[in-house]
């Protein structure tokens, strides 16, 4: 199966890691990530992005890995629009978490009105930090949690 994901990825943390391990166990894994312009827009919060560059190059050492592991082929695609690769025929499947599955069934439309059949849409769960809250890049760079969901020194009401 041709398996597709996207997403900004900055930083890295274990909610995607569950993410790419549930696309290397369906597939070859083509991985969006979205451009500099793009990257911005997808965001729900203003905070700083590093660089597509930077991005790219902590991305590919996550999916050497597990493409290894499960001795599957994999790419990164540059996105520059939000519905980006997924709306290509040659995908099977799009690995969503809970918060994008509705983007996954506006691509699912978008690709009948162009004539391709529907991916199946594969929802991964949320992975949650040990405060019970769900892991997030944004949480991480306000330091509130680490990239395993471990809340930091620095957060109030921790001692340092």
């Amino acid at each position: 199966m041709n398996v597709a994901l996207g997403g900004t990825f900055d930083p890295i943390h274990d909610g995607h890691r569950a993410l790419f391990e549930r696309a290397f166990e369906l597939g070859d894994v083509t991985v969006g990530l979205t451009s500099d312009d793009l990257a911005p827009k997808t965001r729900h919060d203003e905070r700083h992005i590093r660089s597509y560059e930077e991005r790219r190059a902590a991305l590919e050492t996550e999916l050497a890995a597990l493409a290894a592991e499960h001795d599957r082929d994999w790419a990164i695609r540059e996105l520059a629009e939000p519905t980006g690769i997924a709306t290509e025929p040659q995908f099977d499947v799009l690995v969503v978490s809970p918060e994008t599955e509705t983007g996954g069934k506006r691509i699912n439309e978008i690709r009948r009105d162009r004539g391709h059949d529907p991916l199946e849409i594969e929802v991964v769960p949320h992975v949650y930090a040990d405060d019970g809250e769900v892991i997030s890049s944004t949480r991480i760079v306000r330091g509130e949690i680490d990239e395993h969901g471990n809340p930091t020194p620095e957060r109030d009401g921790r001692p340092s």
